[in-house]
């Protein structure tokens, strides 16, 4: 079993950028596939990016295609979430997730971090 701890979050105006860490314990993570999503209080958790175990295949929702890009080094066991051009509606609680695919559904994934905030001023 993965586990997950995101880091990086934080306060920053509309505009600046932030890069999330995503950091993973366990011998299988060269072997998932880890994705980012986001959940506001009181909505459902919202797919950001995935990127397969080996990070030749990435995907991203519609709203972030170039704005944030998603890597991974597997020699640090960490996956990160390059985030561009802020606004306020960016203001979330940004998770990783850990999968045996990536995917834009919650429920491929096994394994969820505590999720790190990101605020978004304007």
């Amino acid at each position: 079993q993965v586990q997950l701890v995101e880091s990086g979050g934080g306060l920053v105006q509309a505009g600046g950028s932030l890069r999330l860490s995503c950091a993973a314990s366990g011998r299988t993570f060269s072997r998932v596939a880890m994705g980012w999503f986001r959940q506001a209080p009181g909505k459902e958790r919202e797919f950001v990016a995935a990127i397969s175990w080996g990070g030749t295949i990435t995907d991203y929702a519609d709203s972030v295609k170039g704005l944030f890009t998603i890597s991974r080094d597997n020699t640090k066991n960490t996956v990160y979430l390059q985030m561009n051009s802020l606004q306020p509606e960016d203001t979330d609680v940004y998770f990783c997730p850990a999968g045996p695919s990536g995917s834009v559904s919650v429920r491929i994934y096994s394994a969820w971090g505590q999720g790190t905030q990101i605020t978004v001023s304007s």
